[in-house]
């Protein structure tokens, strides 16, 4: 296939005009086709994807983020030459996929945010306490929550703005009337207890500055501790992200309690949460043992009232 690259700026140009980033993706790719011009591939094979993705002794999850690009690609070349093979999914036996998240029930969160409040100084168990609960009454990412600023925050009209998120897209997050008092009642704290603001951050620490990932993530697991919460034995650690697929989970939940319209509200909460598209809403519908079942169950009733 002649002229790789410009089929390649042409593809990344595509995807990043509907929201995509593609930092990594695009350098997996220029990777790529370096290594199909370098060996003399003209047109993309299984073969060649699989001796590229596997090149240099990667390990299987590097192996799978390669393979997963070079699919992609192949996708969209096959639109101009019926030649390209799209790599299979199973090209790889045994590639890690999506994690299943650990879904924090509401006794876990409360227990997660009174823990939290203990913590000194008073400043700090604030700011810690109202990140857990907005974020498992959002749904927002960590790094969505941790961005925030003062001025994201119109609590007089109940909604947060979030700029610029994981897709490039800014949304605006309606909040309820519960979480705004919350935020209230952190504002009143936060201002009052802290040093002049060294930055617009909303989540601050004592001395003004906004909260910081990395001892976010070391304190949120001293709570997981203190709390006695675990994934058990060979399960990956819950992780303070994991209160977003708790939000997903149990909005889904609650949906299939109250007979809703699951499927035709799923976008809804697509929307909500700043998915690109309801498939990865859908995920969620597959990846947790409480929505199978209670999906399944769902099922069973349908198919028993048919005659």
């Amino acid at each position: 296939m002649t002229g790789l690259p410009d089929r390649l700026e042409a593809y990344l140009a595509m995807r990043r005009a509907l929201g995509h980033r593609l930092e990594g993706q695009a350098r997996h790719l220029g990777q790529f086709v370096s290594y199909m011009e370098k060996t003399g591939a003209s047109t993309v094979t299984s073969q060649v994807a699989l001796d590229w993705a596997t090149g240099g002794d990667p390990t299987a999850g590097v192996i799978a983020v390669r393979l997963s690009a070079a699919r992609q690609f192949a996708s969209y070349l096959r639109c101009f030459d019926e030649k390209t093979e799209v790599p299979d999914k199973h090209l790889m036996p045994g590639a890690p996929g999506r994690t299943t998240p650990y879904v924090f029930s509401g006794a876990e969160i409360a227990a997660l945010m009174a823990a939290a409040h203990r913590l000194t100084p008073r400043l700090r168990g604030a700011s810690f306490e109202t990140l857990i609960g907005l974020m498992a009454a959002t749904g927002l990412r960590t790094s969505e929550a941790l961005h925030l600023e003062r001025a994201d925050v119109a609590l007089d009209d109940a909604m947060i703005e979030v700029r610029w998120s994981k897709f490039g897209k800014s949304r605006l997050v309606p909040l309820h009337e519960t979480t705004t008092e919350a935020l209230r009642r952190y504002v009143r704290r936060r201002d009052r207890w802290s040093a002049p603001p060294a930055s617009s951050a909303f989540f601050v620490t004592a001395d003004g500055g906004p909260l910081g990932g990395t001892s976010v993530s070391r304190t949120f697991r001293r709570l997981l501790d203190a709390c006695g919460i675990s994934a058990g034995p060979g399960k990956r650690a819950p992780r303070l992200h994991d209160l977003r697929h708790s939000f997903a989970v149990a909005t889904l939940l609650e949906w299939h309690a109250k007979g809703a319209d699951v499927r035709g509200q799923l976008p809804v909460l697509s929307t909500y949460l700043g998915h690109v598209s309801p498939f990865s809403t859908y995920w969620y519908l597959e990846a947790t043992p409480e929505l199978l079942a209670v999906t399944a169950a769902r099922l069973e009733r349908h198919l028993e009232k048919k005659p």
